[in-house]
C-alpha cells in the first residue's frame, strides 16, 4: 500500500467557493423577509397595494400639481387640477410657504436684527456638532462652553440690551425660534434635574425622599397644558407687587419642570437596574456616595436608558407647540395664525402649511431617534451578558 493511500487529512485549504445563489443578493434577501412564510407574504402584497393606492397620489399633490411660486392665492387657485385629486382642489401651495417662511422661521423679530439669530444658530451648530462625534477630543471643554457660556452668549444676542444690541422684547419672537428655544432649555434643564430628583427619590434620608415624590407625582399627575397654564397666569398672582417674569420665562421654567419629572423616573429605572453587585462593589473599595454615583452607577444606569431619555426629549420637542394655550407662538402657532391672512384663503393653505411643520418637526425628531442608536451602539459594552 503506498503513502498517497495512507494520507486521510487533508494538507492543503480547500478552494473557495462561492455562495449558493439563493441564499446571497436581493432575491435572497426579499425571499428571507417579505416572502419567508406565507402570512409575510400576505402582508407583503397588501403593503404593496396600499403603497400603490396611497404614494402616486400623494406625490402628485406634493410635486407635480404643487404651486412652487407666487404673490397671492390666486397663483394657487389657478392652478392646474390633478384629474384624481376632488374637483376644484389644485396641488401644494408652497408658494405660501415660500412667502411666509421668514415668519415661520423668526416669528415677528425685527428684520435688521434677524442676523443675531442667525449668529445664535451658527455658534450653536459650531459647538453642538464636535460635542455629538465621539472622534472629537476636548469633550469637557466642549461641554462647559456649550452648557454654561453659550447660553449666556444666546441672550446676549437674541435679547439684546448690552453692547449696542437694540432690546427685542420676547413677545416678538416666534416660529422654529421660540421652538428651538424651549427645547433647548427645557433639554439643557431636565436632564440634570432629573437625575438629582431620581437620586433624591432613592434617597435614605426621608425628607428629601419625600420631597422628591411629591413634585415627580404631582407634575406627572398634571397634564403640560395645566402646567404652563399656571406658569403663565397664577404664578404671577403669587409673586409680590412689581415683580414679574418674562412671558417666556415662565413657559421655559414650566416646560423644564414638567420634562423634569418625566426624566426623574427614566433615570430611577435605570438605577433599579443596576446589579446589586455594583454597589457592594463600590462600598468594598471604600468610595464615598457621591464618587460611587458619579463614576460607578450614574454611568451605567444613564447608558442603559438611553432610549427613554432620548424618547423624552423627542416628546418634549414636540410638545413646545403647546405653547400656542398661553399666547405664545412656535413654529406650528406661527403657521397657524397665517391661515387667517386673507391673501393666501385657499383650501390648500392650511394643508400646505401643517405638512410643512410636520416636515420640520419630523427631521429634527429623526435626526434625535437616529444619534440615540448610535450613541447604543457605540456604548454596548455588553452589560447583561
Amino acid at each position: 500500500m503506498t503513502r498517497e493511500n495512507l494520507l486521510y487529512v487533508r494538507d492543503n485549504l480547500a478552494p473557495r467557493e462561492h455562495p449558493p445563489v439563493n441564499n446571497a443578493g436581493a432575491l435572497a434577501w426579499i425571499r428571507g423577509n417579505l416572502l419567508s412564510t406565507p402570512l409575510n407574504t400576505v402582508l407583503t402584497i397588501v403593503a404593496l397595494l396600499l403603497l400603490w393606492w396611497f404614494v402616486p397620489p400623494l406625490m402628485r399633490w406634493l410635486f407635480i400639481d404643487a404651486v412652487w411660486s407666487g404673490s397671492d392665492r390666486f397663483a394657487c387657485l389657478t392652478s392646474a387640477q390633478g384629474g384624481e385629486l376632488p374637483e376644484g382642489w389644485s396641488g401644494a401651495c408652497w408658494a405660501f410657504v415660500q412667502s411666509k417662511y421668514q415668519q415661520f422661521l423668526y416669528g415677528r423679530y425685527p428684520i435688521d436684527q434677524r442676523w443675531r439669530v442667525n449668529l445664535t444658530a451658527a455658534l450653536f451648530a459650531v459647538l453642538l456638532v464636535p460635542l455629538m462625534i465621539p472622534s472629537v477630543k476636548h469633550k469637557v471643554t466642549n461641554a462647559l462652553v456649550f452648557f454654561i457660556f453659550f447660553p449666556v452668549l444666546a441672550f446676549i444676542f437674541l435679547v439684546g440690551g448690552f453692547f449696542g444690541l437694540s432690546y427685542v422684547e420676547t413677545p416678538l419672537w416666534g416660529g422654529l425660534l421660540v421652538t428651538l428655544v424651549l427645547s433647548f432649555v427645557g433639554i439643557a434643564v431636565s436632564l440634570p434635574l432629573g437625575i438629582l430628583l431620581a437620586l433624591a427619590r432613592r434617597s435614605n434620608l426621608p425628607v428629601i425622599k419625600a420631597l422628591s415624590i411629591i413634585f415627580i407625582e404631582t407634575v406627572r399627575g398634571v397634564p403640560l397644558v395645566t402646567v404652563l397654564f399656571m406658569a403663565s397666569v397664577m404664578l404671577p398672582l403669587f409673586l409680590p407687587p412689581g415683580v414679574s417674569f418674562d412671558k417666556l420665562l415662565r413657559a421655559l421654567i414650566g416646560v423644564a419642570l414638567f420634562a423634569s419629572a418625566y426624566m426623574a423616573e427614566v433615570v430611577r429605572g435605570g438605577l433599579q437596574a443596576i446589579p446589586k453587585g455594583q454597589y457592594e462593589g463600590a462600598d468594598a473599595l471604600g468610595l464615598s456616595y457621591w464618587h460611587k454615583t458619579g463614576f460607578i452607577i450614574l454611568p451605567q444606569a444613564l447608558k442603559m436608558v438611553i432610549p427613554g431619555i432620548v424618547n423624552t426629549f423627542i416628546g418634549l420637542f414636540k410638545d413646545t407647540s403647546l405653547v400656542y394655550i398661553i399666547g405664545m407662538f412656535d413654529l406650528l402657532g406661527i403657521v397657524r395664525q397665517n391661515f387667517s391672512d386673507a391673501n393666501w384663503a385657499t383650501p390648500q393653505t392650511p394643508v400646505t402649511g401643517l405638512v410643512f411643520a410636520a416636515f420640520v418637526f419630523w427631521i429634527f425628531c429623526f435626526g434625535m431617534s437616529r444619534y440615540s442608536i448610535f450613541m447604543e451602539r457605540r456604548l454596548d459594552t455588553g452589560h447583561k451578558r
